[in-house]
């Protein structure tokens, strides 16, 4: 369709950057209500979800443009980032890029600023999206941004954005400086058949549409409400492409695209973490829930499952978790690691997997994981399993320090 002929100047329904006008709605105003409780809370920590295309960036920087203009705030895809880029991005966010070499003077920098800015009342603001898919070295550095204080308040507000919700992994062990600051969790609801309707209603006007509701009758709306589940992303890509398939207005019900209706759980349902069940000459020895970034397997006392065997090093291997899928890596052993009786260096694994270490077995259950995925494809690289190997030594380095 011309758009000339719904007296469009312009695109309303934008997939990308700011939009033309910011439509809201009760779950919206909620969250930026979510936000600003948090950010005036002296140790608030909030997390902030909801799926994709549901409009958690435009809220995000909907709630910054809030604050006042000297206030520091940055709003960083902490998505595989690296945790000095991700420092890097905080300080320039911060307004205070000064070509810090190392992640080591960047950090320092951000103490500084977090220390002043905090003791005058104006704590920063750090928002992370896609924190679900942070690696576990990133996480680590949140965890020493989060430990920030001055005056017995936090020297830093954070707004942690995902998916999917965040619960397991900030519960486990090595998060608690996040989990013990937690201060709220937000879930991000869709709008109703109404809402819709005046959302698309108010983006027509706001692209210089004067007569939406002709162009929009009420049955359009309806499938547009019905096919979009009421999320703003999916309901700007589909008004997209109806307004390209039609040839005249109004618009007709069957000129919104269908989309593939999935079954998703309950927004509040989490699936379990994985499990290991540990046997030897089919004795079952112990059972371990895997609700942490890393697990260390070998024979020395500080591992996290420990293996009494002359066929076990020391430190014969190590599982790493993300989001999505756990890999296991074999730690130069003497005697390898084993999976479904292959040798492997490292391995995604799958529900039902047994991990072979000389005469004990792991078998890995986790019902959710019922497809093979290679490194790349669960979110895996050298460079992200390399650090997190890296990290782990460092943290036995300070246990074996505080033993001595």
């Amino acid at each position: 369709m011309n758009l000339a002929q719904t007296g469009l100047r312009k695109q309303p329904f934008r997939t990308h950057g700011k939009p033309l006008e910011l439509v809201t709605y009760a779950s919206q105003r909620n969250a930026i209500q979510f936000l600003d409780e948090t950010c005036t809370n002296e140790h608030g920590l909030g997390l902030f979800h909801g799926p994709p295309l549901s409009g958690k960036t435009t809220i995000v920087q909907e709630f910054a443009s809030t604050l006042p203009r000297d206030h520091a705030v940055a709003i960083v895809d902490g998505a595989h980032m690296d945790p000095a880029d991700l420092l890097q991005e905080i300080l320039s966010q911060f307004g205070y890029d000064h070509g810090f070499k190392t992640a080591g003077e960047r950090f320092n920098m951000i103490r500084v600023i977090a220390l002043q800015q905090a003791a005058v009342g104006q704590a920063p603001v750090l928002v992370i999206e896609n924190i679900h898919e942070s690696t576990p070295v990133l996480l680590e550095v949140l965890c020493e941004l989060a430990e920030m204080s001055v005056n017995g308040s936090s020297a830093i507000r954070i707004i942690l954005v995902s998916h999917q919700s965040m619960l397991p992994i900030v519960e486990a062990p090595a998060m608690r400086s996040i989990e013990k600051r937690l201060t709220g969790k937000f879930l991000l609801k869709p709008m109703t058949r109404t809402e819709t309707a005046t959302y698309a209603h108010r983006k027509l006007e706001s692209g210089g549409c004067y007569r939406p509701k002709a162009v929009m009758p009420p049955v359009v709306c309806d499938r547009l409400h019905s096919e979009s589940g009421g999320w703003p992303g999916v309901i700007d890509q589909l008004a997209i492409m109806a307004l390209a398939k039609a040839e005249h207005i109004p618009l007709q019900a069957e000129h919104i695209p269908r989309t593939p209706k999935k079954k998703h759980k309950p927004p509040n349902v989490i699936d379990p973490p994985p499990q290991l069940i540990l046997t030897c000459k089919r004795e079952t020895l112990k059972k371990f829930t895997l609700d942490g970034p890393r697990y260390l397997i070998g024979r020395y006392a500080l591992c996290d499952i420990e293996i009494v065997h002359e066929w076990i090093s020391r430190q014969h291997a190590v599982l790493i978790r993300n989001d999505r899928s756990t890999v296991i890596v074999d730690l130069k052993s003497r005697n390898g690691v084993y999976v479904n009786g292959k040798r492997v260096a490292r391995q995604v694994l799958m529900n039902d997997d047994v991990i072979a270490l000389g005469d004990h077995h792991l078998k890995f259950v986790d019902p959710s994981v019922t497809n093979r995925l290679t490194l790349r494809g669960a979110g895996w690289d050298d460079t992200t399993l390399v650090e997190s190997i890296r990290t782990l030594r460092k943290a036995m380095l300070r246990q074996i320090k505080g033993k001595n």
